[in-house]
């Protein structure tokens, strides 16, 4: 245990611990010009990541008020099971850093259910034409979402894992497997960068066109879509043992790290125009940095004892970065733990700011290199 991470950690409990008194067991999402976490309705994608968030700190600290806001959390999200209008491909963020969680940590057989109401739900999204996980529902974006494929999907896969595991049935393990084969053969490119959205023809299963999302064009790279395909392939990897997905995580994991030597905070899309006098574009994503870096982290306990260093010193230095350049832990001004977040720049919304997932990870990263027994994926 390095005393910078030890330090670090200490750090996160007291912040934590301190906004948790004014979040309580709502939903924050990203923060506003007061450095005030705007929330969110417990059905939004991001509604898993502050109970996550409290169950990590919950491991080092045994604090009980964190414990009871968490639980809390968890009860509001099992309302949202009840819709599945209102239950999407983020199934996974939701239910694994919440009800997953919460069992793993507790032995609760009420949120183990919720879990597994979920990945049922989850599961349910499987289109078998395509191979894939259906991404948003009617009422996002497009007027027809039925063939609509996101990069992010791959993160959610470990909750269809998880069930196969908990409940001894390979269905759930098929259909993850299945659609993370989807993912790498339509949104991986040969250099490692990645596609954000790939629509598919939900009759035919046959690829209709590949968009750039929440990149800056189809052909660019969305960050914060390669840290996703890098820690979500090693998870795929961790839970399969098919190299096809390790060699996947590996390939996007050399670029992303290629891609923030120089920058340190990765930006928003690794392939943007150079400003110009009409617009600003080279906004930072710390939340890429945090998933990567806990991406990276998986990856050196993956590879073989040789390729270990590359990756566990590569997540040192996105974290390292993070602290020297994103750190709010010492801003009494901000409820977010890092700054300089970007949400979703073509559509200009949070630029800028902490992002509750960005905190999460952050997280996460700092207590596996302080090697807390951390809740697993």
């Amino acid at each position: 245990m390095t005393k910078w991470s030890s330090e670090l950690q200490n750090s996160i409990n007291q912040k934590v611990k301190s906004i948790s008194q004014t979040i309580g067991d709502r939903f924050p999402h990203a923060t506003n010009a007061d450095g005030n976490y705007q929330l969110e309705k417990p059905q939004w994608w991001t509604a898993g990541f502050w109970p996550g968030i409290l169950w990590q700190v919950f491991q080092t600290t045994h604090d009980e008020q964190l414990k009871e806001i968490a639980i809390r959390c968890e009860k509001q999200l099992a309302t949202v099971l009840q819709d599945p209008n209102k239950v999407d491909h983020d199934a996974g963020f939701m239910w694994m850093l919440s009800s997953v969680y919460q069992d793993q940590l507790l032995h609760d057989e009420t949120a183990k259910t919720h879990a597994l109401l979920a990945a049922n739900l989850l599961a349910a999204r499987f289109n078998i034409r395509g191979n894939y996980l259906r991404a948003w529902n009617a009422w996002i974006g497009r007027e027809d979402n039925t063939g609509t494929v996101i990069i992010d999907s791959v993160m959610n896969l470990p909750l269809l894992y998880w069930a196969s595991e908990v409940t001894n049935d390979p269905r759930f393990k098929h259909i993850a497997t299945a659609h993370a084969d989807t993912i790498l053969q339509h949104f991986v490119r040969d250099d490692g960068s990645v596609h954000h959205m790939v629509i598919f023809n939900a009759e035919t299963g046959d690829v209709v066109e590949k968009l750039g999302g929440q990149g800056f064009a189809e052909n660019s790279s969305w960050s914060r879509g390669c840290a996703w395909a890098l820690y979500g392939f090693a998870l795929a990897y961790k839970y399969t043992h098919a190299e096809r997905f390790l060699t996947a995580s590996m390939k996007v994991a050399n670029y992303f790290l290629m891609h923030t030597e120089t920058t340190k905070i990765a930006l928003w899309d690794f392939r943007i125009p150079a400003n110009t006098a009409e617009q600003k574009y080279d906004y930072p994503d710390s939340s890429a940095n945090a998933i990567a870096a806990c991406g990276c982290l998986l990856l050196a306990d993956l590879v073989t004892p040789e390729e270990h260093d590359f990756y566990y010193q590569g997540a040192e230095r996105l974290v390292t970065d993070l602290v020297e350049q994103a750190s709010a832990l010492d801003d009494p001004n901000c409820q977010g733990l890092i700054k300089h977040g970007t949400g979703h720049f073509p559509e200009q919304k949070n630029l800028d700011v902490s992002l509750i997932y960005g905190d999460y990870f952050f997280v996460e990263a700092v207590n596996t290199l302080n090697h807390v027994q951390t809740l697993h994926w």
